[in-house]
């Protein structure tokens, strides 16, 4: 059997797994619509905000209205990102489609508060969306086409996805009123922040560049007190063509106010540069046991 064989009988498992955490995704965004947001007149962003606000004006079922407005965004999925992506949004939105028919049912959870509606239908939505996006699948063609419009249009697709749901929401306040319109928001900002934890996880990453006159034993402490290790890059002042070695480091976020600490103490006044790390794989990421 040939390597790429191997490998491609080796991945079915991961595969299949991918598939069942993107069709348990979208059963609980299903739940969290049907239970939490749409029996008190709460709404979701993007397509599915226009399928809620299609079904309540011509009653055809939600299902059947999340599958259809999709599939142009599908279409858009597979031309600009790629077959995979389509074939998991696809298993994506027919599962959704297929959950909020199933739970159409449910007893709703909660009724009345609309603070705790939001937050739980957005974190519940939201928990949904970021497992099946975890997983390599789309519940909503919205984002795919912020994408699209952003390389023919001087806005980013951050700014593009805003202005769409905009446009969703103002479309929901001609059914669920402006307070309904207004608590949609609230939820889909929720569920944005619950998507952004679930795709990236609690603890994430974070890398220092720190440029100091003392990086071995800035090297060293980091080593003894927190177990990670570090590399150099050797770098040159653009004013005083001076040559420095640049220590990069990747901790977790539990770790980021102690090497803050050993960097305060041994060189107050050296260079730090700060930012997130979406994910680490491979290398020697794995903490050493510190004593």
């Amino acid at each position: 059997m040939s390597t790429i064989a191997k490998a491609q009988k080796t991945n079915i498992p991961k595969k299949v797994s991918r598939v069942l955490a993107v069709v348990i995704g979208a059963f609980i965004t299903a739940y969290g619509l049907e239970a939490v947001l749409i029996p008190n007149n709460v709404s979701d962003g993007g397509v599915t905000g226009l399928s809620i606000v299609g079904s309540k004006l011509i009653g055809i079922p939600l299902g059947v209205l999340i599958a259809i407005l999709n599939i142009p965004f599908v279409f858009l999925g597979y031309k600009q990102i790629g077959k995979t992506f389509a074939i998991y949004s696809v298993i994506g939105i027919a599962s959704l489609a297929i959950g909020t028919i199933v739970m159409h049912h449910v007893p709703t959870i909660i009724q009345g508060d609309t603070l705790l509606i939001t937050v739980v239908g957005g974190i519940i939505i939201g928990f949904g969306m970021g497992l099946a996006l975890r997983n390599g699948g789309a519940l909503d063609g919205i984002d795919m086409l912020a994408v699209l419009l952003s390389r023919n249009l001087p806005f980013g697709t951050s700014d593009l996805i805003l202005f769409l749901n905009m446009f969703v929401f103002i479309v929901v306040s001609t059914i669920f009123g402006l307070q309904g319109a207004i608590l949609s928001g609230i939820a889909y900002f929720i569920a944005s922040k619950v998507i952004h934890i679930v795709e990236e996880g609690l603890s994430g990453s974070k890398t220092f560049k720190i440029i100091t006159n003392q990086p071995e034993l800035m090297v060293e402490t980091i080593r003894d007190r927190l177990g990670r290790s570090a590399t150099y890059n050797l770098v040159r002042g653009g004013y005083s063509n001076e040559k420095f070695k640049e220590i990069t480091c990747v901790i977790n976020r539990l770790e980021e106010s102690k090497i803050k600490e050993i960097i305060q103490e041994i060189d107050p006044n050296s260079f730090v540069i700060v930012y997130d790390v979406a994910e680490v794989k491979g290398g020697n990421f794995r903490k050493q046991n510190i004593h």
